[in-house]
């Protein structure tokens, strides 16, 4: 390395010690030493960071390394880690207690701002994760619609319920196959798969299984195979279709909600589906989910009628208070006109300088969500995803982490930034970008 990318290092003595001896004594305590697999590095190598502490748009490990953060817990930050508000807002809610497994006031408060907020949403059901709030929606759909079939994208996620986790197979009429050992082969049975951009595998699908798809569910924009944005008039497609087939349409927002607009996706593009997911940025960076949709399909939910779900610590005040907070902040004027300027910046930044230094690569955003690709592009699905040089973008990792820069491990994982990244911020990143690019 030359003298002077060691002088412009945010990490001048970057070393991983600490981290690598946390994580070796992990591995005997936890499977792979993560919680969740991608924390685990697998996918650029080596071992992973061990964090100490966040704060607004930065974070540091535990071998007091500094990092400006581009993951933002996966989504949540868009106000930026450990707020103070958010923190004295969970404070006082912390003096009443952290959880009640009872009605609260707050929950009607949190409520009544999703609902105002999001186009779809008339009732809501709070549960304590993503994977909670997809399993339950459709579980609903199921009820209300009283078909089976279930139809998902190629390469978007749901969460790890056994309906949810598939392969998505070559021949789009096919039925998807489990992901992973354990998912019985009759919990997959009725889940279809189709190709993300691609109107006329869902036009097969739909003509294959007249009268027996209960939903179709996707990411209106895909974030789990890295940021992916939908066609003109793709949304519009499917909600046509569906609405002609008597079948339900779900987005996931769990990634896109609030972080597009503070309406989400479907006010973004002015597509509203039937049922809508929600997570991350309702609970201010706590754990939480929530699922929502029109008011008939929705008194379909226990208790007010048949469809069971439950949850001890649902609406837990503690999410609840934070999630309050953290929308209150994002609803101000120019949000997410800020959002959209610093991301742009950031997103043509990386991409440009890649192409000055010989590497194909593109990218994108809306507000704050953005991606990039080792790959010439364009990228409208999973396999035009998979075809970005994955080893390269391991590199590129591991030098942005060394100059201080914190992006998701894995060339299929969407980034985010936040109101607490600066322009100042955004222009070391690019900085940093120009370097390692020119040396990988």
């Amino acid at each position: 390395m030359d003298a002077s990318v060691d002088q412009n290092k945010t990490n001048k003595n970057f070393s991983l010690r600490k981290s690598e001896e946390a994580f070796n004594a992990a591995k005997n305590l936890m499977p792979g030493g993560v919680n969740s697999p991608v924390r685990a590095f697998t996918s650029v190598g080596g071992q992973p960071i061990v964090i100490d502490s966040v704060k607004g748009s930065r974070m540091w490990d535990i071998d007091g390394n500094e990092y400006i953060d581009y993951v933002g817990s996966w989504g949540p930050a868009i106000i930026g880690h450990a707020d103070d508000e958010v923190l004295a807002a969970l404070g006082e809610t912390m003096k009443k207690g952290t959880s009640f497994g009872a009605p609260c006031m707050l929950e009607n408060v949190l409520a009544e701002m999703v609902i105002s907020a999001v186009p779809s949403i008339e009732m809501v059901r709070f549960v304590n994760s993503g994977t909670e709030a997809c399993m339950g929606v459709l579980r609903l759909a199921r009820a209300f619609t009283g078909k089976h079939k279930i139809i998902k994208f190629e390469g978007c996620y749901h969460g790890h319920a056994d309906a949810l986790l598939v392969k998505a197979g070559s021949g789009v009429a096919t039925l998807g196959l489990p992901d992973s050992p354990g998912v019985p082969k009759a919990a997959t049975s009725d889940t279809l798969t189709a190709q993300f951009n691609d109107i006329s595998s869902i036009e097969s699908l739909f003509e294959s299984h007249k009268g027996d798809i209960a939903a179709v569910i996707l990411e209106p924009v895909v974030g789990n195979s890295g940021f992916i944005v939908p066609k003109p008039d793709f949304l519009n497609s499917i909600r046509k279709i569906t609405k002609q087939n008597s079948t339900l349409l779900i987005f996931d927002e769990v990634m896109t909600g609030f972080r597009l607009s503070y309406g989400g996706a479907q006010e973004y593009f002015g597509v509203t589906p039937d049922l809508t997911t929600l997570g991350k940025i309702i609970g201010g960076g706590l754990p939480v989910g929530a699922y929502g949709g029109r008011r008939d399909i929705m008194e379909m939910v226990a208790p007010q009628g048949p469809m069971y779900q439950a949850g001890t610590l649902s609406g837990n005040p503690l999410a609840m208070a934070a999630g309050i907070q953290t929308l209150k902040r994002i609803k101000k004027a120019g949000t997410y006109e800020y959002l959209h300027e610093i991301t742009g910046e950031l997103v043509r930044g990386i991409v440009e300088a890649g192409r000055r230094a010989g590497h194909a690569m593109c990218g994108g955003h809306i507000n704050g969500m953005f991606g990039f690709f080792f790959t010439e592009g364009p990228v409208y699905n999973f396999a035009d995803a998979k075809k970005s040089d994955a080893a390269k973008f391991g590199r590129f990792y591991w030098g942005m982490l060394e100059e201080g820069v914190y992006f998701a491990p894995s060339q299929f994982e969407a980034g985010f930034t936040s109101l607490a990244h600066t322009s100042q911020v955004i222009k070391m990143t690019i900085a940093a970008a120009e370097r390692v690019l020119r040396r990988i």
